[in-house]
């Protein structure tokens, strides 16, 4: 199946610079030299290389602005070439370039999996499964336990992050983040300041250390177009770090398609369709991963005042003309969305 398109423009690399390094850096890269991109997401740019018969994937960061600490490529290959062995989604990475000069940014190179990504919908492909909703739902919920029972201290990933203040830090962090991505006719910026106010009352302690994937849901996630019960890979660990690890899980509930408060509608850009209940979700996780869940309102609201500075920022660089990818336009509506829905869960 063909998950990648042309180039978008603006989006071209220095194709034969990047050749020429590759070659010099992976001896064992022959035949021609091909190339393409995936148009699955919506900030780190990933690309498809062919050298011969043999597919690599290159991720790098937006062009333009971007915020401190943000598409971390360092942190994604220290992340992936040690998770690899003790968590079979995890993608290999094969190397890391922090010359600029190569790309105009770090970027990793990692290896190709092929497989069926879910964005807004079921795929036909896994239409005539029995159940075919409930076994996906679960198979991510399991492959997210499975990821936070990790032994970092096995897999060598003990200096990964520092777990102590870990919540109190991302809260400081991402209010950083809106403030640079605010605009100043921003009609949110009033319930964005509510909502951390009454976040930063009452934070709960985390039950265990665990890695925190930073943006674990369905759309980075890739399932085989035959097996619908397990996740076969977990893509962007960019934000990768050690802390508490329902923060992942609240990251992914205020993703998930239920019926909203007031009537209102999804923005487009989330889950549609007939998928478990977010309950059904919080049992199966809690039945693998053995964590207690009574706490996952401010974990989901927390979720949802940085998907609205998320897509705040994608938005302001549509603004800036830092990029003309046109879905960025609607992502202004959308952070307003999920400042309204973080207070209505924390309010």
């Amino acid at each position: 199946m063909q998950d990648y398109k042309d180039i978008r423009p603006g989006e071209e690399l220095p194709w034969a610079k990047l050749e020429a390094y590759l070659r010099a850096q992976m001896p064992d890269l022959g035949g021609d030299f091909t190339y393409a991109q995936f148009h699955g997401g919506h900030a780190n740019l990933t690309y498809l290389l062919r050298f011969g018969d043999r597919e690599l994937v290159l991720r790098r960061p937006p062009f333009g602005k971007i915020a401190p600490g943000a598409h971390d490529m360092k942190r994604e290959y220290k992340v992936l070439s040690a998770l690899h062995p003790s968590f079979a989604a995890a993608p290999n990475a094969f190397h890391l370039c922090t010359d600029h000069e190569v790309v105009g940014s770090d970027f990793v190179v990692m290896e190709r999996r092929e497989g069926v990504v879910i964005r807004t919908a079921l795929p036909d492909t896994f239409a005539a499964f029995e159940n075919a909703p409930e076994r996906l739902s679960d198979a991510l919920m399991k492959s997210c336990a499975d990821l936070h029972l990790v032994d970092v201290v096995a897999a060598g990933l003990s200096d990964l992050g520092k777990p102590d203040g870990f919540v109190d830090r991302q809260l400081s962090g991402w209010a950083k983040r809106w403030n640079l991505s605010k605009l100043e006719d921003s009609p949110h910026i009033a319930q964005m300041d509510t909502l951390m106010e009454n976040l930063l009352k009452d934070v709960p302690q985390p039950q265990r250390v665990s890695i925190v994937h930073g943006d674990l849901k369905f759309d980075n996630c890739q399932f085989q177009a035959d097996n619908p019960d397990a996740v076969s890979s977990v893509f962007d660990w960019d934000m990768a770090t050690l802390g508490d690890p329902l923060i992942d899980l609240g990251g992914l509930l205020s993703y998930w398609p239920e019926k909203m408060p007031n009537g209102q509608q999804m923005p487009t850009s989330m889950m549609q369709g007939d998928w478990p209940s977010k309950a059904w979700l919080k049992e199966r996780y809690a039945a693998h991963s053995g964590l207690d869940l009574s706490r996952m309102d401010w974990y989901e609201a927390f979720a949802c005042y940085k998907s609205a500075v998320i897509t705040q920022q994608l938005y302001a660089r549509f603004v800036a003309g830092k990029t003309k990818d046109k879905r960025m336009a609607m992502f202004g509506e959308v952070s307003k969305v999920f400042a309204r829905l973080g207070n209505e869960l924390y309010g």
